[in-house]
């Protein structure tokens, strides 16, 4: 069990998006590793760095709005069955998404997660080497 990243989230309007992306890829120097679309929830979403841009409708990302960070992490299911044991609630259990499968979470301190395991793990996705 263990996080991979922690990646802040940026909810914004769908036309604002490639003009997002080109900044962080520039302010940061890296190229957007992620860029897909949740046809689902009318969404597009890209990953430049540890900075994740949401975008859609007002509509369409009123569900996600109120969820804080996204932590990118290896063994979904064994944290599914840790958190509980520390104080956090699982809102929504593990589930398949177009990147993998993810939960959301209520840490104890009332910050909403989002928890994702990615079928196909990038390299630089990786926060620490330290495990449970």
């Amino acid at each position: 069990m263990k996080i991979l990243n922690i990646l802040t989230r940026r909810c914004l309007p769908l036309e604002e998006l490639d003009a997002a992306v080109a900044f962080y890829e520039t302010l940061i120097g890296q190229k957007a590793r992620l860029r897909f679309d949740y046809p689902e929830y009318d969404l597009r979403l890209a990953q430049v760095a540890s900075i994740l841009l949401i975008a859609g409708t007002e509509h369409s990302l009123n569900r996600f709005a109120a969820t804080h960070m996204t932590f990118m992490v290896e063994g979904i299911e064994a944290f599914a069955a840790y958190l509980p044991t520390v104080g956090a609630t699982i809102l929504e259990a593990p589930k398949p998404v177009p990147t993998g499968r993810n939960m959301l979470v209520r840490h104890p301190d009332q910050t909403l997660v989002e928890y994702v395991e990615h079928d196909d793990k990038h390299p630089a996705d990786v926060l620490s080497s330290a495990s449970r």
